[in-house]
Formats: C-alpha cells, structure tokens, sequence
C-alpha cells in the first residue's frame, strides 16, 4: 500500500526542483518590492499572506470553559491582522484535532504554494513565498487537568518519540513525579507526615506495579501511538524547515518543537508563571513584608493534578510540579521566615521548590478539590469555630469553584471585599458598572500577638470580658482565593468577593503583536525592534526572537477594565 506520507527527503527534492519556478514568481513580484542596499523588502502595499493552524479546543471538565480559548484567540489574531493591513482573503485558518492530522495539513499547504509558482490572491497581490507567513500551534496532547488553565499552556514537543512535555521541564523527572500517585492521595488529607521516605517508597510502589503482568496489548497499543507520533513530529518538522528554506517564515504559537528554530515565536503562560503570578498576589493583599512571627499570615496552597492511570499514562506532574516551583519562588521566603504558616502544617519553614508532592492531590475526579481542602482545615472535635486562614492559593478556576462552595460549607462568611474594610461589595459593583471610581486603600497592619496586645485580654469599658468572640470572628473570616483561566461562569464570585482573583493570557496583545511580527516578516523587517520582543531559548535553540505579554491578574477592583471594556466578556457575563 502506498503511504500518504511524504517523507522529508521527498520534501527536500520537491523543494530542489521548486527552485527555478520560485526564482521566477519572485521576478514577477518585482513591482511590489523596492530594493535597499541589496535588501529586498516588501512594500507596504502588498503586504501577502498569512496562514494560521491551530488545535481544536479543549474540553474542561463539566463545561467549565476558560477565556484562554484557540476560538477565542484566532479571531482576536485575524482582526489584529486586518487591522495591520492585511486582505482578509488573505488569511487561513486550519483547525486540527490532533498532530497527525495538522502535520498534514501543513505539509500539503507548503506543498500545494511552493507549486503555485507564485499566485495572485482575490485581493490582487501576488502571493511568493517570501511574503508568507506560517503562524503554527502545534497540537500538543494535555489531560483534563492541565486544561483547566485553558488551551494555552506553553509546552513543548519532543523530536525524540517521548511524550510531549511542559516546556522547561523536559527532563528525566517527568516519569518519577506521576509515579507519586499513592503519597500525593494521603497527602491531600493534610497531614504533614509526608517526607522523602514516603516518596521514594511510593515511586517504588508504583514501579512495582507497573511490572505486573497482562500489559502486553497496552504496549502494544503504546507502541503504535508513540510511532504515529513520532512519524507525524518527523512530518510536521520536515514541512516547517521546507518552508523555511523556500522563503516562508513561521512562527510557533505557544509550543514549542525540540531542536527546531522558528522565525519568532509567540510564548503564552506557564506552569511557573501561573503560580508565581497567584503567589505574588497574594503576597501584595496580605502585605506579607509587614507580617510578624507573633502573628503569622495562614496560607493553604492546592495543587491539582492527574496521576499515572492504571495504563501507565502519564498525567500532568511536570505542570504540577512547575507550578509550585513558581510559588515556592515567591512565597517560599515567608515560610521559611516563619511569619506565613499552613493551617495544615503540609509546608514549613523546611519545605524546598522540589516539595510540590506535599501539596498535591489527585484531581481527577469532581469534587476532589473540595475533599482535599476539607481535610486540610478539620478541626477537633467540638470546635465552635472553623480553622483560621487567610488564602487558599486554588491554582485554577475550576479548583477556586469547589474552594468556595467548600469554605461555604464549613462555616467561613463575609467576602475577600472584607479584608479591605474600604471596600464594599456595593461599591465594587459600581465600579464594574462605571458608577463609581474605586479607590484600594492598603491592608491594614497585621495585628499585634496576643500575649503583646492588652486590648485581647478585656474590651474597652473594662468589664474583663476575653475576645473570645472576636477571635471566633476572625477565624470565621472568608479568605483570599485566587484561581486562573478567567472563567466566565466564576466572574459572579469575582464580582461578589467569594473568588478574590483570577488571571489570563492577554489575548488582545498578544494578537496585535503576532500581527505586527507577520507584517515585519513578510516586509523582510528584523523583529528585534519590537517593545514586546526579546531573545530567548525556545526547544532547546538559543537566541529565537520571543514575543512575550504578563499575564493579566483580574480582581473585582480592575475587572470592568480589564475584562468588559475590551470585550472580553458582558456585563450579564459578570451578573451585573
């Protein structure tokens, strides 16, 4: 049977003999180029082509749809294109459900345009090779876990036949970290008697297991995939460096590919910058610099992911373990300090970057974000009160839904506005609703210990009474809760304090700068100019000009700016 593949050697001699034609099309498109000290540039009038490929979407769990969405950024991408200049006839788009299918389509479009020996669009221009531009999101695999940040997690895909890894991360530690399944299910519950013993225990548990007999149909089954993987890696690989050589200029989308060097290439978030961008939030609020030892600030870090399934698949551990390398970063310090505790005690002042294993738990089943954080918090038996914290850092959206419902349930009132006595929920509504300007007054100073503050020991008319009511009130206190991916169906709970903060990639930017790279790339412009540029190492390649935006942090306080003004979402979006 004759494979529909071709192969990179075929794609090679293809683009030898394409050579004299090329040469050809470029001569007829002279009338559109003006000439500079021998640099041949584009004018502006003919601006060319650009062809887009991206995955299909995710699915969340139970719907739950993030804002990071590829149907949401390819026409924020196709706008900003326009708007440069660009025909819109000009512009493709080629959505795939998985890698083999979009190498394909990759393939047959450099194929089918390097043939064309130079074609003339619907606008009218001629469309060569040199002003064409491959915009490319490699599709990469991602379990329900990972995608509860939204569709797109920078990560990166091996040449090598292994299985795609969060970039940054493509080490060997990827297969020992989902091996912790067994230790991560009894550390969910709280209990800060995990160690490094019990790690390498479980790692060898699960190892044990895995050598059980009855998976020769499962490796096999393996065997095939990683083959059609690696074959259509080879394919996707092979179609990008053809179209490199012939003249046209691609620039990857968010993943990256081991060992190959695009043109540009446009980085969306991370696992580490997801952490980081919560924990210095909250840092911020809590005023973490003014707090004391006398009285320390209580943080609870959630740290979802999906373990090993029985069929030796991996789930998300690198992202996990990233993540909280991007915490530990930031609110590491403080712990170590002894001004920030775990009401759980799972982190302390011993805890390392390389510890995510104490805060993780087995997130692949509804409702397991809330059991976690409920036996974070027991209390003993016949206490009145719930146990004092001040923010749960929930990591995701989807996590931050079950942290509210769960503190609800447990016995926490009030609203994140309450931290901030200046703020109200009411003037937080104005706000949203352009009423009202909202003017964030600081937090104020943490409180002094008990044993150092005579006001604790009776109240002011000096009737001896104890605070026991007022430390009952604040250990009731709704804390801070962060989350990530801007879901519409937790705006109301940002609104209304339940859900302190949330965060997204800044679609608009990023899409006018993606815009902006095609334009200079088609014209034969360096990049480097650009404010949003800069070089870094992408797959493995040094020096490859990266487009970069800070994640947006989205609080009640900001949210009519930053989410409904620019259209990311309406006001009955919001609940207002």
């Amino acid at each position: 049977m004759v494979s529909a593949r071709r192969p990179a050697t075929v794609l090679t001699a293809f683009a030898a003999a394409c050579a004299m034609a090329l040469s050809l099309a470029s001569c007829a498109s002279d009338s559109d180029r003006t000439d500079t000290d021998g640099d041949t540039t584009i004018t502006s009038t003919s601006l060319g082509a650009v062809a887009l490929f991206t995955p299909s979407d995710g699915i969340t769990l139970s719907q739950q749809t993030p804002l990071n969405k590829w149907a949401k950024l390819t026409p924020d991408i196709t706008d900003a294109l326009i708007d440069a200049g660009f025909k819109k006839g000009d512009i493709s788009h080629t959505t795939s459900d998985s890698l083999d299918k979009q190498s394909r389509a990759i393939q047959d479009y450099v194929v089918d345009h390097l043939s064309s020996k130079g074609e003339t669009s619907d606008s009218g221009i001629t469309i060569t090779p040199e002003n064409t531009t491959l915009l490319v999101a490699p599709v990469v695999e991602a379990d329900a876990s990972t995608r509860q940040y939204g569709d797109y997690v920078s990560q990166e895909l091996s040449t090598s036949g292994d299985e795609v890894t969060t970039e940054g991360s493509a080490d060997a530690e990827t297969d020992t970290g989902a091996s912790a399944g067994t230790n991560d299910s009894s550390t969910s519950s709280g209990s800060s008697s995990s160690s490094g013993s019990d790690k390498s225990s479980s790692k060898g548990d699960t190892s044990a297991d895995s050598s059980d007999g009855g998976t020769d149909g499962t490796n096999t089954v393996k065997a095939t995939e990683d083959d059609a993987q690696a074959e259509a890696v080879d394919r996707l690989v092979s179609s990008l460096k053809l179209a490199k050589e012939s003249g046209m200029h691609v620039v990857l989308l968010g993943n990256s590919i081991e060992g190959y060097r695009p043109d540009a290439f446009a980085k969306f978030s991370d696992a580490q910058a997801i952490g980081r961008l919560q924990a210095e939030k909250i840092v911020a609020k809590l005023q973490l610099t003014k707090a004391s030892k006398d009285n320390p600030k209580y943080i609870e870090v959630l740290l979802p992911y999906t373990p090993a399934d029985a069929k030796g698949t991996a789930g998300d551990s690198t992202f996990a373990r990233e993540a909280f390398r991007g915490i530990w970063q930031v609110l590491g310090a403080y712990y170590q300090k002894g001004v920030v505790k775990s009401p759980s005690g799972t982190l302390d002042a011993k805890t390392t970057e390389n510890d995510w294993q104490l805060v993780a738990y087995d997130a692949s089943k509804e409702g397991s974000s809330a059991k976690a954080l409920s036996a974070r918090l027991a209390t003993d038996d016949g206490a009145d009160s719930p146990t004092r914290i001040d923010a749960v850092l929930a990591l995701n959206d989807y996590v931050a839904s079950e942290v509210v419902t769960e503190l609800d349930d447990l016995g926490y009132t009030g609203s994140a506005a309450d931290i901030n006595p200046q703020i109200t929920i009411s003037g937080i509504v104005g706000n949203i609703t352009g009423k009202k300007d909202l003017s964030r007054q600081a937090v104020p100073d943490p409180i002094k210990s008990p044993e150092n503050d005579d006001a604790n020991t009776s109240d002011s008319s000096g009737s001896g009474k104890d605070s026991t009511a007022t430390d009952k009130a604040k250990d009731a206190q709704w804390p801070l809760v962060t989350g990530y991916g801007a879901y519409v169906s937790n705006i109301p709970s940002v609104v209304n304090g339940k859900q302190w903060m949330t965060g997204m990639e800044n679609r608009k930017a990023l899409a006018s700068d993606i815009a902006e790279a095609c334009t200079r790339l088609n014209k034969g412009q360096e990049l480097e100019s650009m404010v949003s540029v800069r070089n870094t190492q992408v797959g493995g390649v040094k020096k490859v000009p990266t487009i970069n935006e800070p994640l947006l942090a989205v609080s009640a306080s900001n949210l009519k700016a930053t989410l409904i003004d620019p259209g990311y979402i309406t006001l009955a979006d919001a609940g207002l």
